[in-house]
C-alpha cells in the first residue's frame, strides 16, 4: 500500500485498495455529489467522472464542496480542480453539461457504478436510472435530510425509484416521507423529520428543501462505504432498503 494510503491499513487490505482505484465511478450532479466525490478520492478511488451543468452559487457554500472564489464558475470544473490538487495523479474527467435522452447514454456506459444526485428538476433522473439498469450500473441516490444523510441504491434487478412516485416535481420529499413511514410502520418514528417535512411544505412561498453541511458529511461517508463494499464484492442493502444515519437524538 502506497504512501499516500497507508493510514487505511488494517481496514482496507492491498488488493482491495488496488480495485478502488480502477473502479470507475460516474458523478452524475456535483452537489451533495461534490461532497461525496472527495471523500471517495481521499480513500482512494481515482477515476471519477464528474458531469453537472450548474455554475456554483453562493447558496451552495453551506453545504457543498466548493469556496467563495468558485461562485459563478461551472461546478464541475471547480470540483475537478479540487480533487486533482487533493490527488494530482487522479484520473478526473469533468463534463460542464447537463444531461438528456440524447447525450445520457454515452456518459454512463462503461462506468462501474453511478452517483444519481441530479435535481428532480424533470425526468431526467428516472431516465438515468433507466439507462443504468440497462447497462447492468447500480446507481446511488443520496438525501440530505439536516442533522441526517440517507442513501439508497437501485440495483439493475431490483425495483426502481418510481415506484414512489413517477412525478418529478417534490420528489425529495416523497421519498423522505417514505423512509418517516417506513420507520413509523416499525414503531420507530423519525418524529423529528415528520416535522421538518411538514414545517416545509407548509412555508409561504415553494422552495428549495432546507439542508446542512452536517447531512452532506454523513451522506459522503455512507455513499463511500457503499462504494467500497460494491468494488470488493460485499453484500449491500438495496431499494427499497435504504441506509440513513443520524446524529439526532430520536430520544
Amino acid at each position: 500500500m502506497k504512501e499516500r494510503y497507508s493510514r487505511n491499513r488494517i481496514y482496507i487490505k492491498n488488493n482491495e485498495q488496488a480495485t478502488i482505484k480502477g473502479f470507475r465511478i460516474l458523478l452524475a450532479g456535483a452537489g451533495i455529489g461534490s461532497v461525496i466525490a472527495e471523500c471517495a478520492l481521499r480513500m482512494g478511488f481515482e477515476n471519477i467522472a464528474i458531469i453537472d451543468g450548474d455554475d456554483v452559487e453562493i447558496s451552495n457554500l453551506n453545504r457543498q464542496n466548493y469556496k467563495q472564489d468558485d461562485v459563478g464558475h461551472s461546478k464541475a470544473e471547480k470540483l475537478k480542480k479540487r480533487l486533482l490538487e487533493i490527488n494530482p495523479d487522479a484520473n478526473i474527467t469533468a463534463y460542464h453539461l447537463f444531461l438528456d435522452e440524447h447525450n445520457m447514454k454515452d456518459f454512463i456506459v462503461g462506468n462501474n457504478v453511478a452517483i444519481n444526485a441530479l435535481d428532480f428538476k424533470n425526468q431526467a433522473p428516472f431516465l438515468f436510472d433507466s439507462v443504468c439498469k440497462d447497462n447492468l450500473i447500480p446507481v446511488l441516490h443520496p438525501y440530505n435530510i439536516g442533522w441526517a444523510g440517507m442513501v439508497t441504491v437501485v440495483m439493475p434487478g431490483g425495483p426502481q425509484i418510481n415506484i414512489i412516485s413517477k412525478t418529478a416535481d417534490g420528489f425529495e420529499v416523497s421519498m423522505i416521507e417514505y423512509v418517516t413511514q417506513y420507520f413509523r410502520f416499525w414503531g420507530q418514528p423519525k418524529e423529528w423529520i415528520e416535522d421538518i417535512v411538514r414545517v416545509y411544505k407548509n412555508e409561504d412561498k415553494k422552495l428549495p428543501p432546507p439542508q446542512l453541511s452536517v447531512a452532506s458529511e454523513i451522506v459522503a461517508g455512507l455513499a463511500t462505504n457503499i462504494l467500497f463494499n460494491l468494488a470488493i464484492g460485499k453484500t449491500i442493502k438495496w431499494f427499497p432498503e435504504f441506509y440513513l444515519s443520524s446524529i439526532y437524538n430520536d430520544n
